[in-house]
């Protein structure tokens, strides 16, 4: 691209991507504190009821989403300057019922690793010219593989409002999302959970020392979500949250697709033994769950949901997706080196893609950790299964991993995951281990950002882990009003290509941290 192609962008490069999936209309978040979801009018002006947010964000593109309480045309401007004077307007995709009023435009041509501000409207049907009052956001475009290397930073956790514990005003809200907002990252992973549609929540919840939780409570939080407008108001009821709303506008996204967007544990196949449910077909359920996923959150519009993300020459992000090949919860010490988490083609794609990658470092982002065993009562729902020998059952897919990384020399990886609901920082080093075919590397463990709180689960044995750092409640499901609510920042230094990780608490205030020198 030359340099007057770059000035001339926004006039003649931008184009707007795709727009909503299907759905009926929301109707749980009315009347409740938060943005506007009352049924929808014909005609008048529209109303962006859920803010706006971004995500897909690449060194050229990005996502922008919003939602409008009635059919309308999205339209998007975009530039370089925070009060939008050199904006560029873009037409996005009809906002209807089938979508459920959401919609999605993809900013194409974009430079890298520059700040970029959008403002949001939707337009009146009926009645051309009428729009909604805009909503603003702003993002920053990767950085390019030759561009000049600057520092990076992004936060990451997972498990949001479950167990109970929804939006509760009293005590502050999401207020972790606000800590996130100030450390001003490039961009946010959420480690799956994202929403909780196994959780209903109910009104009030008394804690230990005598205080009650006053939940907001929607129709569609009071139930297990089994339904497709019942999925969709998971992600409405979070976006009721200030804190939430305010981050997602300033920080793009990058959601991966766990359990608790579906029901506790599951996987293909799977039927539920479970009174609360009257569809019991978990596949039936997840493809209910997957198309909310998919109109409420800034997600790219196509593609497999695991994906490298190429973060200039210090940082590759692969993100990992372990739930839409996992295998049956069983014992989990099967010798089957077909069967897994993964699946064969996302397992070679993660072994091809780790060894052309040239970046300084190697992200694996993880809905599952590795090393801690995640029991699903007497059956194994993660990676291990608690005997420190051997691999075997889903612990074969990460030995295949780790040793061809190993034998192909990559360097600089480490693990993020959430899940457990507290916070570590595991070390794996094949002196301690079963086997020896892997480099060292390290497993960092943040959350819940509003969640019970638990833990700390059992170490395996099998990549020899040791933790150094903990942090985990005294009782389960501890409250977020209890604390221990968490999430983990990184940083990578330009200069020197040092990467140093925060194990932080919901105020911000850093718990644990470790630099790691550049790899040589």
């Amino acid at each position: 691209m030359t340099e007057f192609d770059r000035r001339t962008l926004l006039r003649a490069s931008l184009a707007a991507g795709a727009g909503a999936a299907g759905g009926v209309l929301l109707g749980g978040a009315s009347g409740t504190a938060g943005p506007a979801t009352a049924g929808w009018r014909p005609a008048g002006r529209p109303v962006l009821t859920h803010g706006v947010q971004s995500g897909g964000v690449s060194a050229q593109s990005a996502v922008v989403w919003t939602r409008a309480d009635r059919p309308g045309r999205m339209l998007v401007e975009v530039g370089r300057r925070p009060d939008l004077r050199d904006a560029r307007r873009l037409r996005g995709p009809v906002l209807d019922p089938t979508g459920d009023f959401t919609g999605k435009v993809r900013l194409r041509g974009l430079p890298a690793g520059e700040r970029w501000y959008y403002r949001v409207r939707a337009e009146s049907l009926d009645r051309p010219g009428l729009c909604s009052e805009p909503l603003t956001g702003s993002l920053r475009t990767a950085p390019g593989p030759r561009r000049r290397r600057r520092d990076i930073r992004f936060v990451w956790t997972g498990d949001i409002a479950g167990q109970g514990w929804g939006i509760a005003p009293d005590f502050g809200g999401m207020s972790i999302f606000a800590a996130m907002r100030a450390t001003e990252p490039d961009f946010f992973l959420c480690s799956g959970d994202t929403v909780y549609a196994d959780n209903p929540l109910t009104e009030t919840v008394p804690l230990p020392d005598g205080r009650i939780w006053r939940n907001l409570v929607t129709p569609e939080k009071s139930k297990v979500a089994e339904t497709l407008a019942e999925f969709r108001g998971q992600y409405a009821y979070n976006l009721l949250d200030e804190h939430l709303r305010e981050f997602v506008a300033e920080v793009p996204q990058v959601n991966q697709w766990d359990d608790h967007e579906v029901t506790n544990n599951w996987y293909p196949g799977e039927v539920l033994v479970d009174d609360r449910y009257t569809e019991k077909r978990v596949d039936v359920l997840a493809a209910r769950a997957r198309q909310a996923f998919d109109e409420w959150l800034p997600t790219p519009v196509r593609g497999p949901r695991y994906r490298r993300l190429p973060y200039g020459p210090l940082l590759d992000v692969f993100v990992l997706d372990m739930r839409t090949w996992k295998d049956p919860n069983d014992g989990n010490t099967y010798p089957d080196p077909d069967r897994g988490l993964l699946g064969r083609e996302q397992r070679e794609w993660l072994i091809r893609e780790l060894t052309r990658s040239r970046a300084t470092w190697k992200v694996i982002a993880a809905d599952l950790p590795l090393g801690l065993v995640v029991p699903d009562g007497s059956a194994q729902e993660g990676v291990a299964q608690g005997d420190p020998g051997a691999p075997a059952g889903r612990e074969l897919e990460f030995a295949e991993v780790l040793r061809a990384a190993h034998r192909a020399g990559v360097t600089g990886i480490f693990f993020l995951t959430a899940d457990v609901h507290y916070t570590a920082a595991h070390h794996y080093d094949p002196a301690r281990a079963a086997i020896a075919d892997f480099t060292p590397f390290w497993e960092f463990v943040s959350g819940p950002a509003h969640a019970g709180a638990f833990g700390p689960n059992k170490l395996d044995g099998t990549f020899g882990p040791q933790a150094v750092f903990v942090n985990a409640p005294p009782s389960a499901n501890t409250s977020p009003a209890g604390g221990f609510q968490h999430f983990g920042e990184v940083r990578i230094d330009a200069d020197s290509g040092a990467c140093t990780v925060h194990l932080r608490d919901r105020t911000g205030n850093s718990l644990w941290s470790t630099t790691l020198p550049a790899p040589r």
